[in-house]
């Protein structure tokens, strides 16, 4: 009977990381995946989204027992009533969560234990454009600043080298980076 040990580093299963990335190697169709979610708008500036299942690795997911919800509301100065974030401050959590997991898992692919790492982000949004009082002025935010703190056993040329790396793969910095088509249609 043989037995198959299981590399994990950061608390990731580097076994089966390296597996997942042969399997999409051999068959590109599976890298292809579709998420999605569906808001119901709750009064004010509240609402909630509900997260479930999936599309990818070439079937539908239904690991998930229950549906994932996040609440998204306004403070009280943007007329909310602080239920929960904002939809900008959900971009930045999503930014740090994409980074974060990208790090920790790139840095598992290459054998470096990362003991504790922090990310620290600023988005500066200018109101004109989301009120439309400014055509000159995105609605969204016009710069988002991250900073991050890494205590790891790589040198600062290897930690720079894979930042460099998870920003340039980061699906999520792609997203804030670059235009996406996003097509609004009534149902």
């Amino acid at each position: 009977m043989s037995t198959t040990t299981q590399e994990t580093h950061n608390g990731v299963n580097v076994t089966q990381l390296v597996e997942t990335v042969g399997a999409i190697q051999n068959d590109p169709e599976l890298a292809t995946f579709r998420f999605r979610a569906t808001n119901t708008w709750l009064g004010g500036g509240h609402s909630r989204t509900s997260i479930d299942g999936f599309w990818g690795a070439g079937q539908e997911d239904a690991s998930r027992q229950e549906p994932f919800t996040l609440d998204g509301d306004e403070p009280p100065v943007l007329l909310g009533s602080n239920h929960a974030p904002n939809a900008v401050e959900a971009v930045l959590h999503a930014l740090a969560s994409c980074l974060s997991v990208g790090f920790v898992y790139n840095a598992a692919a290459k054998g470096i234990e990362v003991r504790s790492l922090d990310f620290e982000l600023e988005g500066e949004l200018d109101l004109h454009g989301f009120l439309g009082l400014s055509e000159d002025t995105r609605a969204g935010y016009q710069n988002i600043t991250v900073t991050y703190r890494v205590d790891a056993d790589a040198s600062p040329e290897q930690i720079d080298e894979l930042c460099g790396y998870v920003q340039r793969t980061s699906p999520v910095l792609d997203i804030i980076r670059n235009p996406v088509q996003v097509t609004v249609a009534r149902a």
